[in-house]
């Protein structure tokens, strides 16, 4: 019962807070779908009917164990894959219906990525490095130099633009990553297993950021992690198992260490207890 009841409480703090009408806006619609791998008599339900929102200004996390479908639901997300049946409607857009060359468009203008490697060119300097995907969209050298004065004071790098990847620390690299994601102002910023190639120190600058891009910028994050930890610095986790979702959490008012425990005692039940300490 207090699981349906934070649910109805959540649901009056959707309905009456946000926006000026009174609602927050969907940016993220997942609809029923599905993603099925082989065929004649042969399937693996990778993805097998899941329905969930994301809301604008949201942190949410996705978990479960290796093959429950997580990176699968990501990947279909993010367009790098297709669904076999469902629709995923980004700020309104139905990117299922979307052609190749329109679906491209729509990624790069619309989608951030954080990735795990955080994938920086050492032959660019940080502040290239951020404006890599203006430059590539021809956006006017003013502009650039703008946006990208911007989002490095906002996240306390101004001083190194003119360095490489390799003469900066870990922590100044994350926060370069985490820049060029929210570069273009997407709608939404998509996360794999940030933190998975990180020792604990960097793991915990990286989601301190992440939750500072949340909190102060308003950056919406879906973020993929099979990590507690991890976890336990977003607003809402959907645990996936078998390609469904198993259930559904939301923090609350709960501090980040019980909500973390919560977590816990959710993946005990799904079956994948992670040890990892708050």
């Amino acid at each position: 019962m207090q699981y349906n009841k934070t649910v109805i409480l959540f649901t009056v703090f959707v309905c009456y807070n946000g926006s000026g009408d009174g609602k927050l806006k969907k940016i993220l619609e997942v609809k029923n779908i599905k993603k099925y791998y082989g065929s004649h008599g042969n399937i693996t339900k990778a993805v097998d009917g899941i329905s969930f929102d994301v809301l604008e200004g949201e942190f949410v996390a996705i978990m479960g164990a290796s093959g429950s479908g997580k990176t699968t639901l990501l990947n279909t997300i993010s367009t790098i894959d297709t669904v076999t049946s469902g629709n995923i409607y980004l700020d309104g857009v139905d990117i299922t219906t979307l052609k190749e060359e329109a679906l491209a468009d729509f990624r790069r203008e619309n989608l951030g990525f954080i990735f795990q490697d955080f994938n920086l060119l050492d032959t660019l300097t940080i502040e290239e490095n951020i404006a890599l995907s203006l430059i590539i969209n021809r956006e006017d050298v003013l502009s650039v130099d703008k946006k990208v004065d911007d989002i490095a004071k906002k996240l306390g790098i101004s001083d190194i633009l003119d360095k490489f990847p390799y003469e900066v620390s870990g922590g100044e690299k994350q926060r370069c990553a985490c820049a060029r994601a929210l570069i273009n102002e997407p709608k939404l910023i998509l996360a794999d297993e940030p933190t998975g190639a990180l020792d604990s120190k960097s793991s915990r600058m990286l989601l301190e950021t992440m939750d500072e891009m949340n909190e102060r910028l308003k950056a919406t994050i879906l973020m993929v992690t099979h990590d507690s930890f991890s976890a336990s610095f977003c607003k809402r986790v959907i645990f996936i198992k078998d390609g469904k979702i198993f259930n559904e959490i939301l923090k609350g008012e709960k501090s980040r260490k019980e909500f973390f425990n919560e977590i816990l005692d959710v993946l005990t039940m799904l079956g994948g207890d992670d040890s990892l300490a708050c």
